[in-house]
């Protein structure tokens, strides 16, 4: 144990002067040198953190630089205050029992946190940054911390998940017992899909062929780009697509013909992507009067016939019994 003459030896008795009364010499100056290690590694934290805002000019940088700054000064005080406090390996080792112990019945929450915060660091099933849906929240990640990380909140009253202005902070336990879907990691790309219906007495096949040219020169680019991810990561995930190309499928429904068109597009633009391939479709299909878009109708009787002129004749000598049994 760390201990230093903080006190004043009475010549006459040999007895030691306590600044606080009650508490020992050696616990006194215990508290105080942990109170300097904590102011310093704060003026420490705070002084590289001014240098580094002064050099560095992108947000998401000193944003990294401010976390790892963060930990650092956290790890080395918890080893220095360690050391100040318990000086015997194994005094150290019985501390260290008792408190993984207390920790694992009153604070098991934590725990499993701080082991969700070191699964993050290791396996990085997410970065900052991501898109990711987890828990029935989904949302873009814009901080990760040692209990806890955050998301920018997108979809639930919003449609086509756009953001909703919200900040969502989930624990990091959740990764441990729900899955976690990651809309960019390894195959930055979503199938989305538009469906399209026509009448019945549409040229359904001109329609298709629209549908299929209108989406491939809005997506040519994003095809590209798709097909050279998918080569840099066959390494990484077992990702098989025999075409990236959009492709329209054909069905019936009540309406009419259902087309519905299926391509890829970037997370963040799907919302915007659809909006330009209905604006695209419509424009082309007003100069096509073969085709004419479909929707649901009802059949309304203006023959004036009753209900019972709609009676078979066959069920019109059935005789009818008013009579009840018991």
């Amino acid at each position: 144990m760390i201990v230093m003459p903080l006190a004043q030896e009475s010549g006459a008795t040999g007895e030691v002067m306590s600044l606080i009364p009650g508490v020992s010499v050696a616990m006194q100056m215990n508290i105080l040198l942990s109170a300097i290690l904590i102011v310093l590694l704060l003026i420490v934290r705070r002084g590289i953190m001014a240098l580094v805002n002064r050099r560095i000019e992108s947000q998401e940088l000193r944003y990294r630089w401010a976390k790892a700054i963060g930990y650092a000064v956290f790890v080395i005080g918890g080893l220095i205050l360690i050391q100040v406090w318990f000086t015997a390996v194994a005094s150290l080792g019985t501390f260290l029992g008792l408190l993984s112990a207390g920790l694992a019945i009153a604070l098991k929450d934590l725990v499993a946190d701080l082991a969700g915060w070191l699964f993050i660091l290791w396996r990085r099933p997410f970065d900052l940054g991501d898109r990711i849906e987890v828990g029935g929240f989904a949302g873009d990640v814009v901080d990760r911390r040692i209990f806890q990380f955050t998301m920018m909140e997108i979809g639930n009253w919003i449609d086509a998940d756009q953001s909703t202005g919200r900040l969502i902070h989930m624990p990091n336990a959740i990764l441990f017992t729900q899955p976690l879907a990651n809309y960019v990691s390894g195959f930055p790309y979503l199938w989305n899909e538009l469906k399209v219906t026509v009448t019945f007495e549409s040229d359904w096949r001109r329609a298709k062929s629209i549908l299929s040219s209108v989406a491939g020169d809005l997506t040519a680019d994003i095809t590209q780009e798709a097909t050279e991810t998918r080569r840099r990561d066959e390494e990484r995930f077992l990702i098989h697509y025999r075409s990236l190309t959009p492709v329209v499928y054909t069905s019936v429904v009540d309406s009419g013909v259902l087309l519905t068109l299926r391509y890829l597009c970037r997370p963040r633009e799907r919302r915007g992507m659809e909006g330009e391939l209905w604006e695209r479709i419509l424009e082309t299909l007003t100069e096509v009067p073969e085709v004419a878009l479909a929707y649901p109708t009802q059949r309304v009787n203006l023959d004036g016939e009753s209900l019972a002129e709609l009676v078979p004749k066959e069920l019109e000598s059935v005789p009818v019994s008013n009579e009840t049994k018991d």
